[in-house]
């Protein structure tokens, strides 16, 4: 707890360095101290590995230290939403999702609440918790912050949203998302190792990197999708999407307030598959749909 405290007292979590006593205030990540949990139920929206037929236990946490303009989850991503819990409650909820034949625990933004996390698993460990532990971030992390949760996460599942600093500006306010995220990459797969199943298919340990397609930005996906598979090869999984959803909030923009087309994203698929991406998931049919944005209803908390 003494460790909690100071982190929070001058918080440097996250990559904006914003330097807020969460003890008094909130933090650009719009939250205090006090740890809030929009839902903690079983998903089943995810990775077929993480989801599987069971679910997976997803906790979704208020708050966020990127804020992209076009969030899905924004409801709860400006920390406007969720209930307060201590945490012994948080670990006493990744009990229950296991006992609910949660695949997983799957910690959704979890980041800005690292140091109170952290402690969760380890009294949930105590108790008895025994199924992967998957960490699902936006990819904009520190390598100090994500080394508070060694030996307590079994899988990454980060977002490698950008490479271009044009575009993470516009679109996130962080110049420096890439090369954030390529740092804690290199850190979670240190952690990790490469990817890891069981008999039924199910991850058990290693990362798998997200990105969604924005319309109208092929060419940035390519390079994204390039990156990865140039650096990692055969340690990381690739997870490419295409359910970007527009928002009210975009509705004025030339680009976003649209879907993906089927051509563009078969035009990313098909640049993956040419640089011998095999390791990887795509998404089919009609994906960008809301019933991709869950009830924000305090639902298992």
């Amino acid at each position: 707890m003494d460790i909690t405290k100071k982190l929070l007292t001058d918080c440097r979590l996250c990559p904006r360095n914003c330097g807020a006593d969460r003890w008094k205030g909130k933090g650009y990540c719009g939250v205090g101290a006090e740890v809030k949990i929009a839902r903690a139920a079983l998903h089943m929206w995810e990775e077929p590995c993480i989801s599987g037929k069971e679910g997976s236990g997803a906790i979704f946490f208020s708050g966020c230290s990127l804020g992209c303009d076009y969030c899905q989850n924004r409801s709860i991503s400006r920390g406007e939403r969720g209930k307060a819990v201590t945490v012994e409650k948080l670990a006493e909820i990744m009990i229950s999702l296991q006992e609910q034949n949660a695949n997983n625990i799957n910690l959704v933004t979890a980041g800005h609440y690292a140091p109170q996390t952290a402690e969760a698993l380890y009294l949930a460990k105590e108790k008895g918790l025994r199924i992967p532990v998957v960490y699902n971030s936006s990819g904009y992390e520190k390598p100090e912050t994500l080394r508070l949760l060694s030996g307590l996460v079994d899988v990454f599942l980060p977002d490698f949203k950008y490479l271009s600093p044009e575009l993470s500006g516009k679109y996130s306010r962080a110049e420096d998302y890439g090369a954030r995220a390529k740092e804690a990459l290199k850190e979670m797969l240190r952690q990790t190792g490469s990817p890891c199943f069981d008999e039924r298919g199910m991850i058990e340990r290693g990362v798998i990197v997200r990105h969604l397609l924005l319309p109208g930005h092929v060419e940035e996906s390519k390079r994204v999708v390039e990156y990865l598979y140039k650096t990692y090869g055969n340690q990381i999984y690739i997870s490419i999407m295409n359910q970007y959803t527009p928002m009210p909030a975009m509705s004025g923009d030339p680009l976003l307030s649209r879907r993906v087309t089927k051509r563009e994203y078969d035009r990313l698929v098909e640049y993956a598959l040419s640089l011998g991406v095999e390791q990887g998931f795509i998404q089919e049919g009609e994906t960008a749909k809301e019933s991709f944005i869950p009830e924000f209803n305090g639902e298992g908390v």
